[in-house]
């Protein structure tokens, strides 16, 4: 791993690289996992969860929410509530310490949660939130951007929960689309907190990849990086055709693993 990691931490010192910040930062704080949300929707609805759960993906079952409830909304409150519940302190997290203090200019996060943003207010940091088009005119050179690629819970509209919503997000052409693809040109992608076995985030490095064969063909791309507590050669070989190499921290448990990457990186 030591050649990657130097790489790595070459890119980050010179501030060529975006964070891209997935559910597993969050759920290092004491946030309930996707299951108890399985579980919530399968009681609101009438099933046994067990049952439930076999009527297809979390994408699928969300979409069967929303049409029997008419929105997400009665959805994405019980999640705001759940996700920040009062027992939950960001300043209990290294991790999120080590994000504000990290010096990344762009951080993209798929979670809906507040938590990359309460720790900026914890650690008194400033920022600029963008979730919606309207925020793209907020951004300044001065700050740090925030973007919620998946939607925010102050946003209903903005969520990726559901099939249709996801669906949307695989045409790739939203404003935070384009933006992405704008910032990631000529610039390394460092992802933590993401599981392999998530199709979504392996369709974005796929089509990332694509994107910079289209976008500057002949030019090799910049490498970009996620993190993985355990090894896994299969993933990696995978990943590796996308431009993206995985680096590990084998036998420590996730969230010590990845502090102690962190700290590898940021020196």
């Amino acid at each position: 791993m030591s050649g990657k990691l130097e790489q790595l931490r070459a890119a980050y010192q010179q501030g060529e690289v975006i964070l891209f910040v997935g559910a597993g930062v969050s759920l290092a704080l004491g946030l309930p996992p996707w299951s108890d949300l399985i579980d919530h929707m399968a009681t609101e609805l009438g099933f046994e969860p067990e049952e439930f759960r076999q009527y297809g993906s979390y994408l699928a079952l969300a979409e069967y929410f929303r049409l029997q409830h008419g929105s997400i909304g009665p959805l994405r409150s019980w999640m705001d509530r759940e996700w920040h519940a009062q027992q939950i302190r960001v300043k209990d997290s290294k991790v999120h310490e080590m994000i504000v203090h990290g010096g990344f200019d762009i951080i993209y996060t798929t979670n809906y949660d507040r938590w990359i943003e309460n720790a900026f207010d914890h650690y008194g940091k400033d920022y600029v939130k963008i979730v919606s088009v309207a925020d793209l005119a907020r951004i300044r050179t001065d700050v740090p951007q925030i973007v919620k690629f998946h939607g925010d819970f102050e946003n209903d509209e903005s969520i990726v929960l559901d099939e249709t919503s996801y669906f949307r997000r695989l045409e790739f052409e939203s404003p935070l689309d384009i933006k992405l693809r704008a910032d990631v040109l000529g610039r390394s992608v460092l992802f933590i907190g993401y599981s392999l076995a998530d199709i979504n985030i392996r369709y974005l490095f796929y089509k990332l990849a694509q994107l910079w064969k289209a976008s500057v063909p002949g030019l090799p791309q910049p490498k970009s990086y996620i993190f993985s507590p355990q090894p896994n050669p299969v993933q990696e070989a995978v990943l590796a055709q996308w431009g993206i190499e995985m680096l590990t921290i084998d036998g420590k448990e996730p969230s010590k693993a990845l502090q102690q990457f962190l700290e590898s990186v940021m020196g």
